[in-house]
C-alpha cells in the first residue's frame, strides 16, 4: 500500500494509530543523524492471537488481529554501497553491513539488527539482487520487545518491505509475508507464519483467521459488547536465544511421525500434525483418541524413537532435531500433540461461535479463551508462573475469558472484558499485579492496554 500526498500522511497516520508527533520526531531524529530527509517510511504491527498458540507450524488455522503499537522506519537511499541501522531507542546499538558482501546473521546472538537483516536478505535472496541499494534507516518501535506481541516478526516484516521498496521490488501482501515467515528463519526460529501473515493481510476493524497451504485470511467479526485488554506479565523471554520453541516444534515433528507409522503411512514425507489429519481423512476428535492409544504420556528417549520410526541416531539428529535442540534427550511427545489438535478444534469453535452470533458468545468464546490458557500450561508447557498469576488475576477482575498469547514463558496475557467492565477491570489488574512490585509499576503504562483491531504493514512515500 503506498500513499504520496499529506492528506496521505494524515490517513496514514490514523490508519496505523502512529500519532502525528511520532512520526515528525522520527523524521527529525533521521535528519538529525544522516543530514537528510528520509526517502520514505514503512510501517508494521505487531499482533495478538487470541485464539491458536503454537498451532501454526504445525499446518492449522490460527486467529489473531493486529494491534496498535508497530515498528516504524524511516529510509533514505543512496549509492553508498552500505546498509547503516540506526534505532530511536538507545539500548539498540547502530549497526552498518556492506552491500557487496554475503549478510551473515548471527544464530547465537540474536541483535535486533540481525532480525533486520532477515527481511533484507530474503528479499535480496527472493529476486536474486547481487548488490542491494544502499539505505539509511532508523526504526522506532513501540511493541514490547519479548512481549509475545511479536515485535521480532514485526521487525522482519518492516525490513522485508523496507528493502523491497528501495530496490523497486514488488510483491502481493501474501507472497511478502509467507517470504518474511521463511526469513525470519535465518535466525533460527522454526515459527509457523502466523506473525508475519497478520502484520500483512490484517484489516482496521477485523480480526483474521490465517490459513496456511495456501495462505489465506478471513474476516472475524469478534461480538459487540466486549473488548479484549492485553497485560504483559514483565517477564521477557527471547525464543531465538533459548530452545523453548523449537523443541516443541521438535517434538511436534516427531510426534507426526510416530502417529504416521502407527497407522501405516510414510512418515519420512509427514512433517506436521495436521499433515495425518488429513491423511487419514480423520475430524480432530478422532486425532485426539489416536493421540491417546498410540502415544504414551511418559517422556520418549531418543532410542524408543529411534527403534519404533527404523532410523538411526546419526538421522535423528539431523532429520529430526534443530542446531538449538541437539542436547534434549527427553521428548513429551503425547502432551504436545493432545494440545495442538484440541487447540486446533478450539480455533475452529471460536470463529463459529463469532459467526453464528448466540445471545452468550461473549461467555462461550471467553470459555474457549480459558481452556486455551488451560492446554498451553498443562501439555504445551509454555506459560510460566507469572503469566498464570497474571491470567488468575485478570478472571478474578472481571474478564470472561483470559490466556496466554503469543510464544509464552513470559510476555502476555489477553483478557476478554465485558464493555461496562472495563474500567473496574484495568483499575483492579493494576492494583492487584503492577502497582505491588515497583519493575511491575514502572513499566504499566505500556504494559496494560486495550486493544481494537488494526490495520496491516504499509509503505508512504515522503514528498
Amino acid at each position: 500500500m503506498y500513499f504520496r500526498t499529506k492528506r496521505d500522511v494524515y490517513n496514514f497516520t490514523r490508519m496505523c494509530r502512529t500519532s502525528w508527533k511520532r512520526l515528525q520526531n522520527l523524521k527529525n531524529t533521521f535528519e538529525t543523524k544522516y543530514g537528510e530527509a528520509p526517502l520514505f517510511y514503512a510501517y508494521a504491527p505487531g499482533r495478538v492471537n487470541l485464539i491458536g498458540e503454537h498451532i501454526d507450524y504445525c499446518g492449522y488455522s490460527v486467529l489473531p488481529m493486529a494491534i496498535e503499537p508497530n515498528i516504524l522506519a524511516a529510509v533514505s537511499v543512496n549509492t553508498s554501497g552500505t546498509i547503516t541501522l540506526a534505532n530511536t531507542n538507545p539500548q539498540y546499538k547502530d549497526y552498518s553491513v556492506s552491500c557487496s558482501e554475503d549478510i551473515a546473521i548471527d544464530r547465537e546472538n540474536p541483535k535486533w539488527h540481525y532480525y533486520f537483516l532477515c527481511g533484507v536478505k530474503g528479499i535480496q535472496e527472493k529476486f536474486g539482487i547481487a548488490q542491494l541499494a544502499g539505505m539509511s534507516c532508523v526504526v522506532d518501535g513501540t511493541i514490547p520487545p519479548s512481549s509475545g506481541l511479536s515485535s521480532s516478526s514485526a521487525l522482519v516484516c518492516c525490513a522485508g518491505l523496507v528493502t523491497m521498496e528501495a530496490n523497486q521490488k514488488s510483491l502481493s501482501k501474501v507472497a511478502l509475508a509467507e517470504l518474511c515467515a521463511k526469513c525470519e528463519r535465518y535466525i533460527g526460529t522454526e515459527g509457523g507464519g502466523m506473525d508475519q501473515s497478520i502484520s500483512f493481510l490484517a484489516e482496521k476493524g477485523t480480526a483474521k483467521l490465517i490459513e496456511f497451504q495456501p495462505l489465506r485470511a478471513t474476516d472475524v467479526k469478534l461480538p459487540d459488547g466486549a473488548v479484549f485488554v492485553i497485560s504483559n506479565c514483565c517477564v521477557e523471554m527471547n525464543k531465538a536465544a533459548s530452545s523453548h520453541f523449537n523443541i516443541r516444534v521438535v517434538e511436534c515433528r516427531i510426534a507426526t511421525k510416530m502417529l504416521a507409522q502407527a497407522r501405516g503411512l510414510d512418515p519420512s514425507r509427514l512433517m506436521k500434525l495436521a499433515q495425518v489429519q488429513t491423511e487419514l481423512k480423520a475430524s480432530l476428535e478422532e486425532m485426539l483418541a489416536l493421540v491417546d492409544e498410540v502415544l504414551h504420556p511418559e517422556p520418549y528417549g531418543r532410542e524408543e524413537i529411534c527403534k519404533a520410526l527404523g532410523i538411526t541416531s546419526e538421522q535423528f539428529s539431523t532429520e529430526l532435531l534443530s542446531a538449538n535442540t541437539q542436547h534434549e534427550m527427553h521428548f513429551k511427545l503425547h502432551q504436545r500433540a493432545k494440545h495442538v489438535y484440541g487447540e486446533a478444534a478450539r480455533v475452529l469453535r471460536f470463529k463459529s461461535v463469532c459467526d453464528s452470533k448466540p445471545a452468550d458468545s461473549v461467555q462461550l468464546l471467553g470459555d474457549l479463551m480459558n481452556q486455551s490458557h488451560a492446554s498451553c500450561r498443562d501439555l504445551y508447557e509454555c506459560s510460566c508462573a507469572e503469566l498464570d498469576q497474571l491470567v488468575d488475576i485478570c478472571l478474578k477482575s472481571g474478564a470472561v475469558g483470559s490466556r496466554l498469547t503469543g510464544a509464552g514463558w513470559g510476555g502476555c496475557a489477553v483478557s476478554m472484558v465485558p464493555d461496562e467492565k472495563v474500567e473496574s477491570f484495568l483499575q483492579s489488574v493494576r492494583e492487584a499485579y503492577y502497582l505491588p512490585d515497583p519493575r511491575r509499576a514502572a513499566m504499566e503504562k505500556q504494559s496494560l492496554f486495550v486493544s481494537r483491531p488494526g490495520g496491516g504493514a504499509a509503505v508512504l512515500l515522503e514528498e
